[in-house]
């Protein structure tokens, strides 16, 4: 009989610890970790220490630990969909956005590796290589322009080798090699994000406050807008149908010579208005004390009579 922890018992510490991570936590990032490594694994683990718990497992397990805790929080049942690939959790009570920017940062650089698939675009730059023109057929296979400069391999301009998606082959991996370029880094990559039932795209965390408070606005605006044109009155459009309404009745009642407070108030309003405006400028057209007056303007002179006259008819008749 072996001494050894089965597998059985791993399996039920492994729900157990990831029950407890569910209940406990009410925010979590869905990380995918392809092309992480161990050791890597275990940097971003000592980072996260003390602001959140990282868990990775087999999704299998993942989602039979989900299911058989969605009794207590049907919440957490939205996560399924999500549990595909190589992917783990990352646990926090803090900030979520302070929590991603630490799982970003911790990449490293790695080389492009033939049959991998390019997670992005990668550029060979122009110049000096530092390579002997024995090694010119690694460029000539690629068909990339290159020069002999000073007894070493130059290339002539930048050269864009290897596209987003695109399947590194073997050739591209042994330039990119001989010019100890290391394109890609990886990685753990935010794919969602839970927060306390609700699941959304990791972009969101990304937002200011500011540019909240203007899209929450223009939706408030748009709803207004629909409420006013069908008629149909909202929290968004009632307002507006107030002042409209007001409008209506501050014509009728100038329509019928009908007085009411408001009404009132706003004649004083209006009156007052001109009467200010041409108080302000009576003192700039009076003449300073002690100086001369201004000159009056000279009145137009009459035009000539030519003789033409209208002969009693007006312009319409």
């Amino acid at each position: 009989m072996s001494g050894g922890v089965s597998a059985d018992d791993r399996k039920q510490a492994y729900f157990g610890k990831l029950i407890k991570l569910l209940e406990e936590y009410p925010k979590i990032l869905i990380v995918g970790a392809d092309n992480v490594g161990s050791s890597h694994m275990q940097k971003i683990r000592i980072s996260l220490r003390g602001q959140a718990v990282l868990l990775m497992g087999k999704n299998t397990m993942i989602r039979k630990a989900i299911r058989g805790h969605a009794q207590n929080n049907a919440a957490l049942e939205a996560i399924l969909p999500h549990v595909r690939g190589n992917v783990g959790f990352v646990f926090t009570k803090g900030d979520l956005n302070d929590i991603k920017k630490v799982v970003a940062e911790n990449v490293v650089s790695a080389p492009a590796r033939a049959g991998s698939f390019a997670p992005c675009d990668v550029t060979v730059p122009g110049g000096n290589t530092g390579l002997e023109p024995t090694q010119t057929s690694f460029f000539q296979a690629l068909n990339i322009q290159t020069k002999i400069t000073r007894g070493q391999i130059e290339i002539t301009q930048d050269v864009p080798l290897i596209k987003t998606g695109e399947k590194v082959g073997a050739s591209e991996a042994n330039l990119l090699a001989k010019l100890n370029i290391k394109p890609f880094s990886y990685g753990l990559k935010v794919q969602m994000v839970y927060d306390e039932g609700a699941v959304y795209e990791p972009h969101i965390l990304d937002l200011t406050d500011a540019e909240i408070i203007k899209k929450f606005s223009a939706g408030v605006a748009n709803i207004a807008a629909i409420g006013l044109a069908i008629g149909y009155p909202t929290i968004a459009s009632v307002p507006h149908s107030i002042v409209r309404g007001f409008k209506n009745v501050i014509s009728v009642a100038l329509a019928i010579d009908y007085e009411t407070d408001a009404l009132t108030k706003l004649k004083a309003a209006a009156a007052s208005a001109p009467v200010a405006s041409a108080s302000a400028a009576a003192p700039a057209s009076a003449p300073a004390k002690g100086g001369p007056a201004p000159p009056k303007a000279k009145e137009p002179e009459p035009e000539p009579d030519d003789g033409d006259g209208d002969m009693g008819f007006g312009l319409f008749d």
